[in-house]
């Protein structure tokens, strides 16, 4: 590089000479290597809980109206259609908000993003608690939407990149975990205190504790990976010493013959290839993977969030549940969804993800073609198949978030998880939308059958997959 066209070193401390490319890239290379070797610590547990706090009301929030719908159906006097409608809304905001916040994280950084999502649904949780009409809460529903579906691409980025190689797996689904535990609480909070305290409970409570987790979440260092990414190489510095500083065995990870960064400038020439485009998701190295990986949203998710958003007023509508034992019922689904991420986070980095997938469709397609075939006229082996095909489906869901962003580079993790995301965002607006039609116009064996082909089309794209376990993020993708 000529001295002309090098890039200025705007952001150097005074008096600081600019580094060499070379010392930059092995500076990088260096805190990327201490990164793999810290011994995991109270650090990752606090950065996992606080993000997972984000998680888990996301999951609240975007559960909440399932089980406020059966209570303002009769209320409102609204309509099959209009409860599709209302379900759906909320997945076409989450489009904007994937999108929107995945792009503002390669540029401002995981944690801000994280943040503001998380307080933009709060505060229309709050929003939806005060609605008197349907139109009022359908402009809430979408608007807390952005907040929902930026939130999730943001926070799984800024985790899997705490990661270290191996164990991934097992370090991430332990995170993603809190997404199904949301949604299994929120099933049994509804359950338990939507006959007694009315509707706008669910509200209050999605929106008051994600204030409060706003602000904890600026309190996060940014990721290092990111930063590194971004020439900030003094700031990773300082981030891997706090991690390497908060494990017991921090002197074993942290030998003199590493390089010392902190004399390099604040800012480091960045490369072109180093800035995300929209466009590399689909060039020739990507393209691929990148199509594979937007089935498996789209296919996990128009099944997962149809079952989860319309059980419970199928148990009442159908099959004339009383309300108690209706919710009581679709809550139970969360609960199978808990159980099996839970093996699922114990065997992952030994399965691999792809024949976990493989799998876990395989078995949802069987169950769900019963239900198609017969099944679905008794109640019983409805609760029983889909609460079983719901939580394996729902496994799949929270494997691809682990998968998605180890398929791509750290300059385009945030837009290629958060693209995938809008995927799952426009099978969950379809999927309850369609539904509501299909039963004005046919039976509920019809709904059943399009999951059971849905699930088959996601067991075709899973055995496409690359395998990711045990590898080092930038081994995967560079």
């Amino acid at each position: 590089m000529s001295v002309a066209n090098a890039e200025p070193w705007s952001d150097a401390p005074a008096g600081s000479s600019p580094a060499p490319p070379f010392a930059s890239e092995d500076a990088a290379a260096a805190l990327l290597t201490r990164l793999e070797q810290v011994p995991t610590s109270r650090w990752f547990v606090r950065a996992r809980v606080v993000m997972g706090s984000a998680t888990f009301f996301d999951a609240f929030n975007a559960l909440s109206i399932a089980f406020v719908l059966p209570i303002l159906v009769p209320l409102w006097h609204i309509t099959a259609p209009e409860v599709g409608i209302m379900i759906g809304v909320s997945y076409v905001g989450q489009i904007v908000g994937a999108l929107a916040f995945s792009w503002a994280a390669e540029r401002y950084g995981r944690v801000p993003c994280a943040a503001a999502a998380t307080a933009i649904y709060a505060l229309m949780s709050l929003a939806c608690a005060c609605a008197w009409s349907f139109n009022f809460l359908l402009v809430c529903r979408f608007i807390q939407g952005i907040g929902v579906g930026g939130e999730m691409p943001v926070a799984a980025t800024y985790i899997s990149e705490l990661s270290k190689a191996r164990g991934r797996g097992r370090f991430f689904m332990l995170y993603e975990m809190i997404f199904p535990i949301g949604l299994m609480v929120t099933g049994q909070v509804g359950a338990v205190l939507l006959p007694l305290l009315g509707w706008q409970i669910m509200f209050l409570i999605g929106g008051i504790p994600g204030l409060v987790i706003a602000l904890m979440l600026l309190r996060l260092p940014e990721s290092p990976r990111w930063l590194i990414g971004n020439g900030r190489l003094a700031e990773a510095e300082a981030v891997v010493k706090r991690i390497e500083a908060a494990s017991d065995k921090a002197s074993a990870v942290t030998p003199d013959a590493l390089p010392d960064v902190t004399t390099l400038p604040a800012q480091v020439p960045v490369s072109q290839r180093s800035r995300s485009k929209w466009s590399e998701l689909l060039s020739p190295a990507y393209r691929g993977r990148t199509l594979i990986v937007w089935v498996l949203w789209a296919s996990a998710y128009l099944i997962a969030n149809s079952l989860n958003n319309w059980m419970p007023t199928l148990y009442t509508t159908v099959y004339h549940l009383d309300l108690p034992h209706a919710l009581r019922a679709a809550s139970m689904t969360n609960v199978a969804q808990v159980g099996l991420v839970l093996v699922c986070a114990m065997v992952i980095d030994r399965t691999g993800r792809k024949y976990w997938m493989m799998g876990a469709f395989g078995l949802g397609a069987v169950m769900l073609a019963v239900l198609a075939f017969g099944g679905a006229q008794d109640v019983t082996w409805v609760i029983i198949f889909s609460t079983l095909s719901y939580g394996l489906i729902g496994s799949i869901a929270a494997v691809v978030y682990l998968y998605t962003p180890e398929i791509y580079p750290t300059r385009m993790r945030a837009i290629g998880t958060g693209v995938a995301t809008s995927w799952l965002r426009i099978a969950s607006a379809i999927g309850p939308t369609l539904i509501g039609f299909m039963l004005g116009k046919g039976g509920v064996d019809t709904v059943f059958l399009m999951f059971a082909g849905v699930a088959v089309l996601g067991l075709l794209a899973a055995t496409r997959m690359i395998e990711t376990r045990n590898l080092r993020l930038e081994q995967i993708a560079r």
